[in-house]
Protein backbone atom coordinates (compact mmCIF):
# COMPACT_ATOMS: atom_id res chain seq x y z
CA UNK A 1 0.00 0.00 0.00
CA UNK A 2 1.25 3.52 -0.70
CA UNK A 3 0.54 6.31 1.65
CA UNK A 4 0.03 9.02 -0.63
CA UNK A 5 -3.07 7.17 -1.79
CA UNK A 6 -4.59 6.59 1.60
CA UNK A 7 -6.53 9.31 1.86
CA UNK A 8 -8.71 8.11 -0.93
CA UNK A 9 -10.06 5.75 0.84
CA UNK A 10 -10.53 7.79 3.77
CA UNK A 11 -12.55 10.41 2.11
CA UNK A 12 -15.06 8.36 0.29
CA UNK A 13 -17.76 8.37 2.74
CA UNK A 14 -20.59 6.13 0.25
CA UNK A 15 -17.97 3.59 -1.09
CA UNK A 16 -15.18 3.37 1.25
CA UNK A 17 -16.35 -0.57 2.39
CA UNK A 18 -16.56 -1.70 -1.64
CA UNK A 19 -12.78 0.06 -2.67
CA UNK A 20 -10.90 -0.59 0.25
CA UNK A 21 -12.00 -4.25 -0.95
CA UNK A 22 -11.08 -3.77 -4.51
CA UNK A 23 -7.76 -2.23 -3.32
CA UNK A 24 -7.11 -5.40 -1.31
CA UNK A 25 -7.61 -7.47 -4.26
CA UNK A 26 -5.41 -5.59 -6.79
CA UNK A 27 -2.72 -5.64 -4.54
CA UNK A 28 -3.46 -9.05 -3.58
CA UNK A 29 -2.45 -9.50 -7.24
CA UNK A 30 1.21 -8.05 -7.30
CA UNK A 31 0.84 -4.62 -8.85
CA UNK A 32 2.21 -1.27 -7.68
CA UNK A 33 0.13 1.30 -6.26
CA UNK A 34 0.51 4.94 -7.51
CA UNK A 35 -1.33 7.94 -7.46
CA UNK A 36 -2.41 8.91 -10.67
CA UNK A 37 -5.12 11.78 -11.59
CA UNK A 38 -6.25 11.84 -8.52
CA UNK A 39 -7.49 8.10 -7.82
CA UNK A 40 -5.52 4.93 -6.87
CA UNK A 41 -3.63 3.61 -9.71
CA UNK A 42 -2.16 0.11 -10.45
CA UNK A 43 0.50 -0.08 -12.57
CA UNK A 44 3.20 -2.95 -13.46
CA UNK A 45 6.92 -2.14 -15.00
CA UNK A 46 5.18 1.61 -15.56
CA UNK A 47 2.35 0.64 -17.26
CA UNK A 48 -1.13 1.58 -16.64
CA UNK A 49 -3.50 -1.86 -15.44
CA UNK A 50 -6.40 -0.83 -13.54
CA UNK A 51 -7.44 2.21 -11.57
CA UNK A 52 -10.24 2.32 -8.50
CA UNK A 53 -12.69 5.41 -8.32
CA UNK A 54 -15.84 6.65 -7.89
CA UNK A 55 -18.99 8.13 -8.96
CA UNK A 56 -22.23 9.38 -7.44
CA UNK A 57 -23.88 6.23 -8.11
CA UNK A 58 -21.18 3.87 -8.69
CA UNK A 59 -17.95 2.85 -7.84
CA UNK A 60 -15.57 1.26 -9.84
CA UNK A 61 -12.67 -0.97 -11.33
CA UNK A 62 -11.22 0.54 -14.84
CA UNK A 63 -9.17 -1.40 -16.85
CA UNK A 64 -6.95 0.67 -19.45
CA UNK A 65 -6.59 -1.93 -22.00
CA UNK A 66 -10.50 -3.44 -21.23
CA UNK A 67 -11.48 -3.69 -24.91
CA UNK A 68 -8.72 -6.45 -25.01
CA UNK A 69 -10.05 -8.86 -21.83
CA UNK A 70 -11.92 -11.50 -22.51
CA UNK A 71 -15.30 -11.20 -21.03
CA UNK A 72 -17.98 -14.00 -21.68
CA UNK A 73 -20.29 -13.29 -18.82
CA UNK A 74 -20.59 -8.90 -19.95
CA UNK A 75 -19.27 -7.61 -17.12
CA UNK A 76 -17.62 -4.95 -18.54
CA UNK A 77 -19.07 -1.67 -18.88
CA UNK A 78 -17.84 0.83 -21.75
CA UNK A 79 -18.59 4.02 -20.13
CA UNK A 80 -19.53 6.20 -22.89
CA UNK A 81 -19.94 5.05 -27.28
CA UNK A 82 -16.72 7.17 -27.46
CA UNK A 83 -14.66 5.27 -25.03
CA UNK A 84 -12.29 3.11 -27.63
CA UNK A 85 -9.91 1.40 -24.78
CA UNK A 86 -10.83 1.41 -21.10
CA UNK A 87 -13.93 -0.49 -19.59
CA UNK A 88 -15.29 -0.76 -15.92
CA UNK A 89 -16.67 -3.29 -13.41
CA UNK A 90 -19.37 -1.16 -11.34
CA UNK A 91 -20.19 -1.66 -7.90
CA UNK A 92 -22.53 0.04 -5.89
CA UNK A 93 -21.68 -2.45 -2.50
CA UNK A 94 -19.19 -3.85 -0.71
CA UNK A 95 -21.00 -6.85 -0.92
CA UNK A 96 -21.22 -7.05 -4.85
CA UNK A 97 -17.56 -6.63 -4.79
CA UNK A 98 -17.24 -10.00 -2.27
CA UNK A 99 -19.40 -11.78 -4.56
CA UNK A 100 -17.27 -10.76 -7.41
CA UNK A 101 -14.16 -11.86 -6.17
CA UNK A 102 -13.17 -14.80 -8.23
CA UNK A 103 -13.94 -12.61 -11.71
CA UNK A 104 -12.45 -10.18 -10.77
CA UNK A 105 -9.20 -11.44 -9.78
CA UNK A 106 -9.21 -12.94 -13.12
CA UNK A 107 -9.79 -9.76 -15.16
CA UNK A 108 -6.88 -8.48 -13.17
CA UNK A 109 -4.47 -11.24 -14.17
CA UNK A 110 -5.72 -11.18 -17.42
CA UNK A 111 -5.06 -7.35 -18.08
CA UNK A 112 -1.54 -7.78 -16.67
CA UNK A 113 -1.02 -10.61 -19.07
CA UNK A 114 -2.71 -8.47 -21.76
CA UNK A 115 0.20 -5.84 -20.57
CA UNK A 116 3.20 -8.77 -20.29
CA UNK A 117 2.10 -9.24 -24.09
CA UNK A 118 2.60 -6.09 -25.70
CA UNK A 119 -0.64 -5.67 -26.67
CA UNK A 120 -2.49 -2.26 -27.94
CA UNK A 121 -5.86 -1.76 -28.28
CA UNK A 122 -6.35 -0.31 -32.25
CA UNK A 123 -7.81 3.36 -31.68
CA UNK A 124 -10.07 4.38 -34.38
CA UNK A 125 -8.59 6.92 -37.10
CA UNK A 126 -9.80 10.66 -36.84
CA UNK A 127 -11.56 10.44 -40.12
CA UNK A 128 -13.71 7.50 -38.72
CA UNK A 129 -15.61 10.21 -36.25
CA UNK A 130 -18.36 12.40 -36.99
CA UNK A 131 -16.83 15.94 -38.23
CA UNK A 132 -19.40 18.61 -37.17
CA UNK A 133 -20.70 20.59 -40.42
CA UNK A 134 -19.93 23.80 -39.18
CA UNK A 135 -16.32 22.69 -38.71
CA UNK A 136 -15.93 21.01 -42.10
CA UNK A 137 -17.26 24.19 -43.80
CA UNK A 138 -14.47 26.18 -41.28
CA UNK A 139 -11.70 23.76 -42.32
CA UNK A 140 -12.84 24.03 -46.15
CA UNK A 141 -12.19 28.24 -46.05
CA UNK A 142 -9.87 28.59 -44.12
CA UNK A 143 -6.71 26.63 -45.47
CA UNK A 144 -4.66 27.71 -42.07
CA UNK A 145 -7.09 26.33 -39.83
CA UNK A 146 -7.43 23.08 -42.38
CA UNK A 147 -2.99 22.71 -42.56
CA UNK A 148 -3.34 23.40 -38.25
CA UNK A 149 -5.55 20.49 -37.73
CA UNK A 150 -4.15 18.25 -39.99
CA UNK A 151 -0.76 18.83 -37.81
CA UNK A 152 -2.44 17.83 -34.65
CA UNK A 153 -1.70 14.96 -32.65
CA UNK A 154 -4.40 11.87 -33.42
CA UNK A 155 -5.67 12.07 -30.33
CA UNK A 156 -5.85 16.33 -30.25
CA UNK A 157 -7.66 15.61 -33.71
CA UNK A 158 -10.28 13.09 -31.77
CA UNK A 159 -10.66 15.51 -28.95
CA UNK A 160 -11.51 18.31 -30.93
CA UNK A 161 -14.15 16.15 -33.19
CA UNK A 162 -16.04 15.19 -29.86
CA UNK A 163 -15.89 18.36 -28.68
CA UNK A 164 -17.52 19.70 -31.63
CA UNK A 165 -19.96 17.28 -32.65
CA UNK A 166 -21.37 17.29 -29.36
CA UNK A 167 -23.75 19.81 -28.94
CA UNK A 168 -27.13 19.03 -31.07
CA UNK A 169 -28.08 23.05 -31.76
CA UNK A 170 -25.75 24.15 -35.07
CA UNK A 171 -25.26 27.47 -32.91
CA UNK A 172 -23.95 25.44 -30.08
CA UNK A 173 -21.29 23.80 -32.01
CA UNK A 174 -20.20 27.37 -34.15
CA UNK A 175 -19.62 28.70 -30.86
CA UNK A 176 -17.24 25.84 -29.70
CA UNK A 177 -15.48 25.51 -33.59
CA UNK A 178 -14.98 29.89 -33.15
CA UNK A 179 -13.57 29.39 -29.47
CA UNK A 180 -11.58 26.75 -30.41
CA UNK A 181 -10.07 27.92 -33.61
CA UNK A 182 -6.78 30.05 -32.06
CA UNK A 183 -5.93 26.91 -30.14
CA UNK A 184 -6.15 24.92 -32.93
CA UNK A 185 -3.78 27.34 -35.24
CA UNK A 186 -1.14 27.57 -32.15
CA UNK A 187 -1.25 23.71 -32.42
CA UNK A 188 -2.74 23.15 -28.89
CA UNK A 189 -5.36 20.34 -28.32
CA UNK A 190 -8.54 21.15 -26.36
CA UNK A 191 -7.26 20.44 -23.41
CA UNK A 192 -3.69 21.85 -23.13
Amino acid sequence: MNPKVDFYFNKADKWQQAIEQLRLLVLDCGLKEELKWGCPCYILNESNIVLIHTFKDYCALLFFKGALLKDPQNILVQQTKNVQATRQIRFTNVIEVLELTPVIKAFIKDAIEVEKAGLKVAFKAPTEFEMAEEFKHKLETMPALKKAFEALTPGRQRAYLLHFSAPKLAKTKLDRVEKCIPQILKGKGLND
